[in-house]
């Protein structure tokens, strides 16, 4: 058995003293792992980090066996972000959260593309903080737990939405709330747009970041077995931090 690729690297796990398992989101076979010869050598040590774009030869003597990885860095993407630490722990996490989440050796529609567009955003555009949540909620719907933010479940309304219910994952404006909003959660403004600015608030990212973490804590996850990435709860804390830091 034999394929070439492109991917993602999510993951790399030690294997022996010198090889290491590298696991690629990969464009035509999902979230593909193979074991790297000399992996851990100074050599290719650069190539496998998380977020950077690989170009890999999965090679194996049956289809169901673990097989061997060449591997061969076509962009260094981890590197790009690694002096700021909060764009770094978005590339980390985003690896992370598919790494998890994702099925392996199962194609997903479209997840590799919009990794892609998303690392592109992360290292270049200054809305990055929106365009990483927006993606977030892009990942919850490929997973099956697809967010309702556009309308009103109570009132069909397409404006003033405000909260989110934590069960069903529809939109409520604040007038429709009512005693409820207590229970709701905050559906932060920059979500309820279709345009991503460059300009959105520390509080609102957070706010956003909290609502994702919501669902993909309860739906995705288990708090117990399987919590959240610890890279994604530094990028919340990250915004918290800067909200107030700011007041914003």
């Amino acid at each position: 058995m034999e394929w070439r690729d492109e991917g993602i690297v999510l993951a790399v796990r030690k294997h022996s003293e010198s090889s290491v398992i590298v696991s690629v989101l990969t464009v035509h076979h999902g979230r593909h792992a193979g074991l790297v010869r000399g992996g851990s050598g100074r050599r290719q040590r650069g190539a496998l980090q998380s977020g950077n774009q690989v170009a890999v030869a999965w090679r194996a003597r049956l289809a169901d066996h673990l097989g061997h990885y060449q591997v061969e860095l076509v962009r260094a993407r981890a590197a790009a972000v690694l002096d700021d630490a909060a764009r770094l722990a978005a590339v980390t996490t985003a690896c992370a959260l598919i790494e998890r989440a994702f099925p392996e050796r199962e194609p997903v529609a479209d997840a590799f593309p919009a990794l892609v567009a998303m690392l592109d955003a992360i290292e270049a555009s200054p809305a990055w903080p929106s365009r990483y949540v927006r993606w977030e909620m892009t990942l919850l719907a490929e997973l099956g737990y697809a967010l309702d933010v556009e309308r009103c479940a109570v009132t069909g309304a397409t404006a003033g939405l405000a909260f989110v219910s934590p069960s069903s994952g529809r939109a409520v404006t604040a007038a429709a709330a009512g005693p409820y909003r207590g229970r709701l959660l905050p559906l932060p403004a920059f979500l309820a747009g279709a345009e991503d600015a460059a300009a959105v608030p520390a509080a609102e990212i957070a706010a956003g970041l909290a609502l994702t973490g919501h669902f993909l804590s309860a739906n995705v996850f288990n708090h117990r077995t399987k919590p959240l990435p610890a890279a994604r709860l530094r990028l919340l804390d990250y915004f918290h931090a800067e909200a107030t830091k700011y007041g914003a």
